[in-house]
């Protein structure tokens, strides 16, 4: 096989992976929000030469679980929001995702299952908070997550997700 059709092989198992090549993922983040793959890269958490290596078809996977997390956050987050997006929120955007502390759910990696919840209190006892309701029903990174995809149109909502995961503002 030749150089180009090693890319090209590498390119059809990013899609088999990943729905699509990295290559275009890139080029449509990069394009949607006005800025450089180096830039983009560093909100990942990886390096600019990795990121183009991967974009390019020389290497198929991603190796970092929270790179891949942060890249199906933002890449979800810029599927869900109206173009073009403001500086402003170009901004808040790569540093909400560049911050997020995403880490691998027990439940994804077959672990068992979190044990039962405590049964709803009876009618008049207090219910707790709404943070307190979420946090029996999701694991954190997973609250943190849902709550960066619904900031743009929620903030409200996003808050009390955020503060359910643990890390308010």
């Amino acid at each position: 096989m030749t150089g180009a059709d090693d890319f090209a092989a590498n390119r059809a198992r990013q899609a088999a992976l990943y729905g699509a090549p990295l290559g275009d993922r890139v080029r449509t983040l990069v394009t949607v929000l006005g800025i450089s793959q180096a830039r983009l890269a560093r909100t990942l958490g990886m390096s600019p030469a990795m990121l183009s290596q991967l974009a390019s078809g020389r290497r198929v996977k991603i190796g970092s679980p929270a790179v891949l997390a942060r890249l199906q956050m933002l890449d979800h987050r810029c599927a869900a929001v109206a173009r073009p997006l403001p500086p402003a929120a170009v901004e808040a955007l790569l540093a909400e995702v560049a911050r997020a502390q995403l880490r691998w759910s027990p439940a994804a990696a077959g672990a068992p299952a979190p044990r039962p919840r405590p049964p709803a209190p009876g009618p008049g006892a207090s219910r707790g908070s709404a943070a307190d309701a979420l946090r029996r029903v999701a694991a954190p990174a997973r609250l943190a997550a849902a709550a960066a995809a619904l900031g743009p149109g929620f903030p409200e909502l996003a808050e009390v997700l955020r503060q359910a995961a643990g890390r308010p503002g």
